[in-house]
């Protein structure tokens, strides 16, 4: 068994999130107040007041400034998003409904996929009309991600570009990664984040469905950064619905024990 870390970031308190195993973490993003036994990234080294902007990555910033520094660094260290939770396995297929409880599906530090690889991220999606680079500028405009590419070294601009060509994405900033390796992405991305922030701003590009633009270009570069610098295995995860959040319903039932529906497996895509 390893020493397994994850942080589940939210904007919103969600006592449901208390009924998780110790291993994984409540983590509040942003301004708000939040139960003094959950962790805030407020209280530390933080860079909270660009989450509109970073969304996660603000979670993973505090994460790498206030906890790593204390931990070994073979020990595993994640996060996860409130309504988005790892799955102990690797799905092949859209599940059916389940008499399984949530509990018994989350991913334990048991697993043997700790053995076998440096990180673990999200399965992937695989485009079948256009490649990564086509997609997001038919999602988010022409030419910011060609301009962002500018701001790396010119060998891994180049090579960050080849990845872009394929049809291979993790379209989530959501992994697991052994804490050496943690800290090495994030001595990277960071930089480059924040770059990659300027030139969205000075060019009025965050707005709409666009306000998280810089964290639209880093969630390609993170897939490509990890297939380049560890060996990568991959798990499902499990999306919680509104029901199964409320903390009205929380209070007289647990939904994490509701047996699963389709609704619960997104990560199989078809595009």
């Amino acid at each position: 068994m390893v020493n397994l870390e994850i942080y589940c970031t939210t904007l919103q308190y969600f006592n449901v999130l208390d009924k998780l195993p110790s291993y994984i973490k409540p983590l509040g993003l942003g301004k708000y107040h939040f139960p003094k036994h959950w962790l805030s990234e407020q209280n530390g080294e933080n860079i909270s007041d660009l989450n509109r902007y970073y969304s996660e990555w603000t979670g993973l910033y505090w994460i790498w400034k206030n906890r790593l520094n204390s931990t070994d660094g073979n020990n595993w260290i994640g996060n996860c998003h409130y309504r988005k939770l790892w799955l102990n396995n690797l799905l092949k297929e859209k599940q059916k409904f389940s008499f399984k409880s949530l509990y018994s599906n989350l991913l334990k530090p048991n697993n043997p996929i700790f053995l076998n690889c440096d990180v673990i991220q999200v399965q992937p999606i695989f485009l079948k009309k256009d490649t990564v680079f086509q997609q997001f500028e038919n999602v988010h405009g022409k030419n910011v991600l060609e301009n962002c590419i500018n701001f790396l070294e010119k060998e891994d601009g180049n090579k960050f570009r080849n990845y872009l060509n394929g049809n291979k994405i993790s379209g989530l900033p959501m992994f697991i990664a052994k804490a050496h390796i943690f800290k090495k992405y994030c001595e990277n991305i960071f930089p480059f984040f924040s770059k990659c922030f300027e030139y969205c701003m000075k060019h009025d590009l965050c707005k709409g469905h666009n306000a998280r633009l810089p964290g639209h270009v880093v969630e390609r570069y993170t897939t490509y950064w990890f297939l380049q610098n560890a060996n990568v295995q991959y798990l499902s995860y499990a999306r919680l619905g509104k029901f199964m959040l409320s903390n009205n319903v929380n209070k007289f039932i647990n939904p994490l024990k509701i047996p699963f529906t389709f609704r619960m497996y997104p990560t199989i895509h078809d595009y």
